[in-house]
């Protein structure tokens, strides 16, 4: 998420003087890869980079022909397979096992829509899908680079003008956009075939941080290195401050019969208690465990929490199932943090965790694929 960000920077940045660049997107992947679908990387016209591709194999390659795409001005896709023994030219023997597709195109301001659509979907928070051609046989009236993008609004923008390949991906956009699943999918038509790459764009994660507390710096540092949208909230106007929070996006000065207004819950939207005051943390779960966030998480001790959740069953308090189910106190991963900078880096792991659908254990033990099989 946060590269994403850092690449659609770079581009305004580069839009704004009038310069040119090339965005290199990972669009199909068989077997293992240090790097997902999605993963970006761009390259401006006076050399400079943002982003990366794999675990350094295959930058240098890629700016190379960045620099010829620039140049041209027509898209290319390049497969890479560092499966093969050829792996010691792409991989220098590092041996990712994997076969990779790269689509290289050149950015202009006339052609960069969907780093403009993307940019609208995180300021709106919204999902969108982005569907991008990568590759096209026959007489398709379709090529490299074309795409069709949707939004949760349904609003769409497409340049795709073969009508038989546009009206199917419309149908595939809808479906990837209520299932949240990227995927890459070949398209058989009358005309030819085209390969296309389907991608989810998620808005970034919104993380609602109660207390203000020196143990709550870090948590906004390591946070905002994720690209997370951090709100700082807290009823003391000497800690609730931007000097205190420079990196925060917002510092919130609010008591907890207000705090429901600043909420705004969706699916990517998180809390962590830190306030160490247990009238104020009482007053807070009284509001978003009856929410409908994707994570809560409560600082303290179990008996601490258990006499929480006792004192709001007492007070009539109905929390549902399901919301105690994202309920997670004693807050983070086990990891035997002590210092403020240890229970950061346990919160925030614990986070990312359950929003990726994980249980944060050792890699080494996990049965099957590292990474989410697209298809």
């Amino acid at each position: 998420m946060k590269e994403l960000q850092d690449i659609i920077e770079a581009f305004q940045k580069l839009e704004s003087r009038g310069k040119t660049a090339a965005l290199a997107t990972l669009v199909k992947l068989q077997g293992s890869s240090y790097r997902q679908l999605g993963a970006r990387m761009l390259v401006t016209e006076e050399g400079a980079v943002a982003g990366s591709l794999s675990g350094g194999c295959l930058e240098d390659d890629v700016f190379e022909r960045a620099g010829e795409v620039m140049r041209s001005g027509n898209p290319i896709a390049v497969e890479y397979d560092t499966k093969a023994d050829q792996d010691i030219i792409w991989g220098l023997g590092l041996g990712c096992n994997g076969i990779v597709r790269i689509l290289i195109e050149c950015l202009t301001h006339e052609s960069q829509s969907h780093i403009r659509f993307i940019s609208e979907c995180f300021h709106r928070r919204q999902v969108g899908v982005v569907a991008t051609v990568f590759s096209v046989e026959g007489e398709l009236s379709a090529k490299v680079g074309d795409r069709l993008m949707l939004r949760q609004d349904d609003d769409i923008i497409s340049n795709i003008g073969d009508c038989e390949l546009a009206g199917a991906l419309r149908e595939e956009a809808l479906e990837v956009l209520e299932n949240s699943r990227s995927k890459v999918k070949l398209y058989p038509l009358k005309a030819g075939n085209a390969e296309v790459f389907i991608e989810v764009i998620q808005p970034p994660v919104r993380l609602l941080l109660f207390g203000a507390g020196s143990d709550a710096v870090p948590v906004v540092r390591f946070a905002k290195e994720l690209g997370w949208q951090v709100t700082v909230i807290d009823s003391r106007p000497a800690y609730a401050t931007s000097a205190r929070f420079p990196l925060a996006d917002r510092v919130i000065v609010a008591g907890a019969e207000t705090i429901d207004r600043h909420i705004q819950p969706d699916s990517r939207t998180v809390a962590a208690v830190m306030t160490h005051h247990y009238l104020r943390d009482l007053e807070i779960l009284n509001i978003l465990l009856t929410s409908p966030l994707r994570y809560v998480g409560l600082l303290g001790s179990k008996g601490r929490t258990e006499k929480l959740l006792a004192e709001l069953h007492e007070k009539g308090i109905i929390i549902k199932a399901e919301n105690l189910a994202r309920f997670y106190s004693p807050v983070g991963l086990d990891i035997g943090a002590e210092t403020p900078e240890e229970i950061a880096l346990a919160v925030i792991a614990e986070i990312q965790a359950v929003l990726a659908g994980r249980q944060g254990g050792f890699l080494k033990s996990r049965c099957g694929s590292i990474h989410q099989q697209i298809e």
